[in-house]
């Protein structure tokens, strides 16, 4: 039994028709890899859509403001993904007349652009032979082989890296490739694989030695930080006072509205009492409503959210602050929790 032809006949049979496979396109195929990029492909694949028809060439992209961007990409995370997309695609613009590179010694170079995704990108659209190693591939590969060095380790990489390279089928190395992340995506799933019709179970070692579950290894080396965001909402029902982020925190340059951060989430009164909220407000915050907390979980920190409606406005705007016509809210890029608070108020 050869290992990766059984691969690309289960491949063959099985695949999930998607748009980004029906094509040699790099543009498109970037595209389909950066959204996709810790996202579900069922999530990822309105966005992707959403992009290819606003932006139908990276000459389009690049025209883009980053504003419009942002908002087309709400609601996917991971928002310096949309800003580094633009990023990308005014240097496609400049440095190759609006053509987007092939190669991956020319895709490295690029924002945002690492090497799995330069190998990915160089490999589907014109074939060079590069082998592309996603989490789908990690694991096919812990579990076939019976590799316990941690994924995200230097050497682990390393490893795991050679052995895909050894293994690619250099004349064939984008049908290689997507036979490798779809088998992982679809049949060696990270819980309940399907190991009772796996065409290559006779030879999985995580099979043999009923250590699925165990493989592949990954370090735990993230430290979740919570935070807690006291947002004020200031509005006469025909506008709304809306902050625009700076640049050096989480949701880049997206809007949300005026907001204190503490410590702890704690009780409307004294939340009013504190010295930033009486610098924003004076002395008497007029309380309409306190919404519950929402918990908004990204990758490194854990987000407790609630809302408070005041009567109050500010004593005086800061600069990034605006009163914004309600019925422009839609026009805004709102991370997600922002737009679950102020939805139903505004109809959004």
């Amino acid at each position: 039994m050869n290992f990766t032809d059984e691969l690309v006949q289960w491949y063959l049979a099985n695949k999930r028709d998607l748009p980004w496979r029906n094509t040699t396109d790099a543009y498109t195929i970037w595209l389909s890899e950066i959204i996709l990029q810790q996202t579900r492909v069922e999530q990822g694949l309105p966005y992707f859509n959403r992009f290819v028809e606003k932006y139908p060439t990276v000459s389009d992209f690049a025209a883009a403001h980053e504003d419009e961007v942002l908002k087309l990409w709400q609601g996917l995370g991971y928002y310096s993904r949309g800003r580094n997309m633009l990023k990308t695609a005014q240097l496609v613009q400049q440095m190759y007349n609006g053509v987007f590179p092939e190669s991956y010694d020319d895709l490295i170079k690029l924002k945002g652009i690492g090497e799995y995704t330069a190998a990915a990108i160089s490999s589907f659209s014109s074939n060079e032979a590069r082998a592309v190693v996603d989490g789908n591939v990690y694991r096919v590969l812990a579990r076939y082989f019976g590799i316990y060095e941690a994924i995200n380790s230097s050497t682990g990489k390393k490893t795991f890296q050679s052995l895909a390279t050894n293994l690619l089928n250099k004349q064939n190395a984008a049908l290689h490739n997507q036979a490798m992340m779809e088998f992982g995506a679809m049949l060696c799933k990270p819980k309940n694989p399907g190991c009772g019709i796996c065409p290559v179970n006779v030879g999985c070692a995580a099979f043999l030695n009923n250590a699925t579950t165990a493989l592949p290894v990954k370090l735990k080396t993230v430290k979740v930080r919570e935070r807690f965001f006291n947002y004020f909402l200031v509005t006469d029902g025909n506008t709304v006072l809306m902050n625009k982020r700076g640049d050096k925190d989480i949701w880049a340059n997206m809007y949300d509205l005026p907001m204190v951060e503490t410590p702890e989430m704690l009780p409307a009164h004294e939340l009013a009492k504190l010295p930033e909220v009486t610098a924003m407000f004076g002395n008497e915050l007029n309380i309409t409503e306190d919404t519950s907390v929402i918990k908004h979980i990204l990758t490194h920190q854990r987000l407790f959210v609630r809302m408070v409606k005041t009567t109050n406005t500010p004593l005086i705007l800061k600069e990034n602050w605006a009163f914004i016509p309600v019925d422009s809210l839609h026009e805004l890029a709102l991370p997600k929790v922002i737009f679950i608070l102020i939805k139903n108020i505004f109809n959004l």
